[in-house]
């Protein structure tokens, strides 16, 4: 990939994209993790209002110094670009606390974290539109080719809740090279992708079940139409989660479903 050329198609296109809007800027929710870092990165190479919000929930603290440490260097590399802040934490923990204990018990773990992790990705979607309406900003979506378009790792209306997707072409690998280009902090693209939304390290490969370089070239054989017959071990392995992901996610990937009504219907015919 000719890194250099992607990175200035990439701003040159959320550019022209916001001069058809009448938006000012972008607002861009800064994580601490390898995407949010390029997607601003890119966001501030437009020479537009950049806004660089991080937003914590219960988040571990090595990912909040992560993301405070390039909100930092991007701040004062472009003049452009701001840093605000807002400790979502109270906000969701009110949130989480409305809801009834009858609501809650006997519901598995698995469930009760999830319906969490969900809830605060939302929160965060909502406080970044906030930014967005007080600035008249666009929200600029983090999300990647794989966890997008392959697995649906992603939260519907939370993080999937954007007004344009800067890198949604891009794999994570291809992320990370132009995460280099653009001197993200080392400590950003030596640290393991997560979504940092249930309060502790636990990775997108522990909760995937498979690392992006592997969902990559899953992707690549089911793009390729390969017969999954063919594959062996660890390759079919991640191949079968990355079908199974994908089917239980579509919901995610496609436009919600709309009843239309056949005007046969609507005038009463059989």
């Amino acid at each position: 990939m000719n890194t250099e050329a992607v990175a200035e198609y990439i701003a040159e296109w959320m550019s022209g994209y916001l001069d058809g809007t009448g938006a000012r800027g972008f607002v861009v929710g800064i994580s601490g993790g390898i995407d949010s870092a390029v997607v601003s990165s890119l966001a501030a190479m437009t020479g537009h209002r950049t806004l660089c919000a991080t937003l914590p929930i219960h988040q571990a603290q090595a990912q909040v110094e992560r993301a405070e440490e390039h909100v930092r260097r991007l701040t004062a590399r472009y003049p452009n670009a701001e840093a605000v802040h807002a400790d979502l934490t109270a906000a969701y923990d009110a949130f989480a606390g409305s809801f009834a204990p009858a609501d809650v018990q006997g519901k598995p773990e698995s469930v009760l974290h999830l319906a969490g992790a969900n809830a605060r990705s939302r929160l965060r979607m909502t406080a970044l539109y906030y930014y967005a309406g007080l600035n008249n900003l666009l929200v600029a979506g983090t999300g990647n080719k794989i966890e997008d378009f392959g697995v649906g790792f992603f939260t519907k209306y939370g993080d999937g809740g954007v007004d344009i997707s800067p890198i949604a072409d891009l794999t994570k690998t291809e992320v990370y090279e132009l995460g280099r280009w653009l001197e993200v902090p080392e400590a950003i693209l030596a640290a393991p992708p997560t979504d940092g939304l249930f309060g502790d390290d636990r990775t997108d490969e522990q909760q995937i079940g498979a690392t992006y370089p592997e969902l990559e070239r899953a992707m690549a054989h089911v793009e390729r139409g390969t017969d999954p017959s063919r594959l062996a071990g660890r390759e079919r392995e991640v191949y079968d989660i990355f079908v199974r992901r994908n089917r239980a996610n579509r919901h995610k990937m496609e436009p919600v479903p709309v009843c239309r009504i056949p005007c046969r219907v609507r005038d009463g015919e059989r």
